[in-house]
């Protein structure tokens, strides 16, 4: 590994000459090639997420390739535990996740946490987002807050991830806020969100709980009306749909979403994919895919980014605790 790591180095030392050669325009890549493990499947917000920054870095010049591969189970166990096992052939790998490794490791889906992969940085912020059918009886959130105030048990709601995860938890936060019992709450899981709109288009569920970048693609489609948000205020993207604060239930969350490495990962090489994340944000090509996916830039690399997965890990332990969760 040491060996590739030098030669990436001689790489981009070779492209540097290049460029003074042939002046100003051509585009350095700062890095050779990254595979994005994506502990998902397809049509999921890691999936988005990973493939949107390949785009961006891609494009932009930053790095030279990008391939993907989509390894879901285990509620993203099964992706985590490959990258452990396979950490000295994966200096080139870089995994996507978000809020959901604290929750999972917490509520013990999975034996692995943070600390056993080298955390890269957090790229992107990504609210909740309340969808149903465009054919749907519900036209407004307040409208399933009184269906779910008679029977909690008359709304199904979807999610793309497992009992206890992301979006079972932020619609536990919704409902909790709008003054129903939290786990009370019929929750009908699904493996990615792709599978979780069609539970919605059958009638399998009657709400799917997501992030907002993966509801806008489905608005777009037409497919969906997205009933409420979870950020503090409105979306630029998405300005007619509000907010649960403003229909008056106390409520905010938003995922982060982010890269780690291998365990053992070199700093030298954790830190060269840090920077060109960074670096990511200054191009046109960031700003495309950004903007289409709705996404907030909460850019945290390395050390901050560890710093706050223990801030989360605390937060949200004590949340779950509060609706049930965790004991």
């Amino acid at each position: 590994m040491l060996s590739k790591f030098f030669s990436r180095n001689r790489s981009t030392l070779l492209a540097a000459a290049l460029v003074s050669t042939l002046g100003a325009g051509t585009v350095q890549a700062e890095v050779d090639e990254i595979h994005f493990l994506i502990p998902g499947g397809a049509g999921g917000g890691w999936d988005g997420t990973a493939r949107g920054v390949g785009e961006a870095l891609t494009k932009s010049g930053l790095v030279e390739s990008a391939s993907y591969e989509n390894l879901s189970g285990g509620g993203g166990g099964k992706a985590i535990a490959h990258l452990i096992e396979m950490a000295d052939q994966s200096h080139n790998t870089l995994m996507v996740n978000s809020t959901p490794i604290v929750i999972r490791s917490l509520s013990k889906v999975f034996p692995q946490s943070f600390r056993d992969l080298t955390p890269i940085a957090a790229v992107v912020g990504d609210y909740g987002a309340f969808v149903v059918p465009t054919d749907s009886k519900y036209k407004s959130f307040t409208d399933v807050v009184k269906d779910y105030s008679e029977n909690p048990r008359s709304v199904a709601i979807a999610g793309g991830s497992a009992r206890g995860s992301m979006d079972h938890l932020v619609a536990a936060m919704a409902f909790k806020a709008a003054g129903g019992d939290a786990r009370k709450l019929k929750y009908v899981a699904y493996d990615a969100g792709g599978k979780a709109m069609a539970g919605i288009l059958s009638g399998e569920a009657h709400l799917l709980s997501t992030g907002f970048s993966e509801a806008l693609a489905l608005a777009e489609a037409g497919e969906v009306r997205i009933l409420a948000i979870t950020g503090d205020e409105r979306s630029a993207t998405a300005p007619d749909v509000p907010t649960l604060k403003e229909l008056g239930y106390d409520a905010t969350f938003v995922n982060w979403r982010g890269f780690f490495g291998a365990p053992g990962l070199p700093n030298a090489e954790a830190d060269e994919y840090a920077a060109t994340l960074g670096k990511m944000y200054e191009t046109g090509e960031w700003e495309v895919v950004r903007d289409r996916n709705g996404w907030t830039e909460i850019f945290k690399p390395r050390a901050e980014f560890v710093a706050f997965l223990e801030n989360q890990e605390e937060v949200v332990g004590n949340l779950m605790r509060e609706l049930g969760f965790l004991k």
